[in-house]
């Protein structure tokens, strides 16, 4: 019986026949079912409030945006799942606020440009609400601390929907590393290497394509994401790669962040794009952009052990986050699919095929529920993310992927800035658990419930 199941039946036990009568005659409770609100409803924001509607244990009973565009293609999906209309909060930048103050809603989703997400989070979590972040969730360290601070004045929680977490080969290698299959770890490499030059643009009529345009013209996130590239230079993307090998680390759970020191190379890709597409008398051709075209990171760990992190948008590349995890024992290597383990593999000094590896040690999440995963994006792992922050909410408990982790994760961004704009100097890294991270202990993904 498993221990969960073991609790709930010696609890039954234990209960007055106030209680008793109930479960005999089949007059249990019905299931109080999760209130969600929604600020955000485009393209990823829609992704999630698809993934709620497939849970009978979910209502949609607010959504917040102020494109009427998305929210109509957003009610035409609630309505196609014969679910109740919701609430459309749309008067301004601002409606969100008059939203979260809802007594219907047991939790938040936010979907929105970056520099949203903490102001969005913070006035969600002041008024109790279980809040959820996409990523990055904050986009200055100051913000990292909002997100910290709120948290522990209300005891709201905050979840960031790090999706690559519960990626399913990162999954069966987080699995391997807590059998020991990897030794000791000593170093993981990670980052965001994803070709994102070309965008649509919208002239009031139609998209057109080029991949030259970004701004008012633009649609979904390179309506907003572009400008990130010409103001600043460091790593602006780093919690996809990041998460998953901090919770191979036990980062905030017996290791921590310690500092970092990053460098960017020159930037050439946007430019020479828009040329190649638009032509050297197109507007944005005298676009100066600041963000290096690739930015490299190194993390140096509490308990000896090496991150290193690449950010690679604006070049032609297939998509990769570059995974390799490394111990005393062998390595695994995403790009590839490769893994060696000395004394385990076939042959010394040869790869072995991690397709084998995968079945053998796939997580219990992935064993469970990998069925129902099946309609949800990025190969399943949005099923498991969404799921998470709700099973969160049902249980009354910390979400599995945390405050901690989202301000964590997210400071690489600005401090990475930091490094480069000090000629690659060394630069700390908050502890934001002050503290407790010594003693904390982790609580990803250790069995099959979320």
């Amino acid at each position: 019986m498993k221990r969960r199941a073991f609790l709930q039946h010696t609890a039954l036990a234990g209960s007055s026949a106030i209680v008793l009568p109930n479960v005999i005659f089949g007059k249990e409770k019905e299931e109080k079912k999760v209130r969600l609100g929604f600020i955000g409803v485009g393209l990823r924001g829609r992704n999630h409030v698809e993934q709620a509607l497939f849970r009978p244990d979910v209502e949609i009973n607010a959504i917040c945006d102020i494109n009427q565009t998305e929210i109509d293609k957003t009610l035409a999906l609630i309505k196609s799942k014969n679910r109740k209309e919701p609430v459309v909060y749309k008067n301004g930048e601002h409606d969100f606020e008059n939203m979260v103050k809802r007594d219907d809603l047991d939790g938040i989703v936010i979907a929105t440009p970056w520099e949203w997400h903490v102001p969005m989070a913070v006035v969600a979590m002041k008024a109790g609400k279980y809040t959820a972040v996409e990523v990055s969730a904050t986009v200055t360290l100051q913000e990292s601390w909002d997100l910290v601070n709120t948290y522990e004045k209300t005891g709201s929680h905050c979840m960031i929907l790090e999706n690559v977490c519960y990626r399913r080969d990162v999954m069966a290698v987080l699995n391997m590393v807590r059998q020991n299959m990897f030794g000791d770890l000593l170093h993981t490499q990670c980052g965001y290497q994803h070709d994102l030059r070309e965008v649509k643009f919208n002239d009031g009529k139609q998209y057109y394509g080029g991949g030259v345009e970004f701004g008012e013209k633009a649609i979904s996130e390179a309506r907003w994401r572009t400008q990130h590239s010409v103001d600043r230079n460091g790593d602006l993307y780093p919690t996809h790669g990041l998460g998953p090998v901090a919770e191979m680390l036990n980062i905030n759970r017996g290791n921590q962040f310690l500092y970092l020191t990053s460098m960017a190379t020159k930037s050439m890709g946007l430019h020479e794009y828009i040329v190649k597409k638009g032509g050297e008398n197109h507007p944005n051709a005298k676009v100066k952009f600041k963000l290096g075209d690739i930015v490299t990171t190194n993390i140096k760990c509490a308990n000896g052990e090496t991150i290193t992190i690449t950010h690679d948008t604006n070049l032609p590349r297939p998509y990769s986050l570059g995974f390799r995890v490394q111990g005393t024992n062998g390595l695994w290597m995403n790009d590839g699919n490769h893994i060696y383990l000395e004394g385990i593999s076939k042959k010394p000094h040869t790869w072995d095929d991690f397709k084998e590896y995968q079945e053998k040690y796939d997580h219990p999440l992935w064993k469970t529920h990998a069925q129902s995963a099946e309609n949800a994006g990025h190969g399943g792992i949005d099923f498991f993310v969404i799921r998470a922050f709700i099973e969160s909410i049902k249980r009354n408990v910390a979400p599995p992927i945390d405050v901690y982790d989202a301000a964590a994760w997210s400071a690489i961004s600005p401090l990475s800035e930091e490094s480069i704009a000090k000629g690659s100097a060394p630069i700390k890294i908050p502890d934001f658990t002050r503290g407790k991270w010594k003693t904390n202990k982790p609580i990803f993904a250790l069995n099959d419930e979320y």
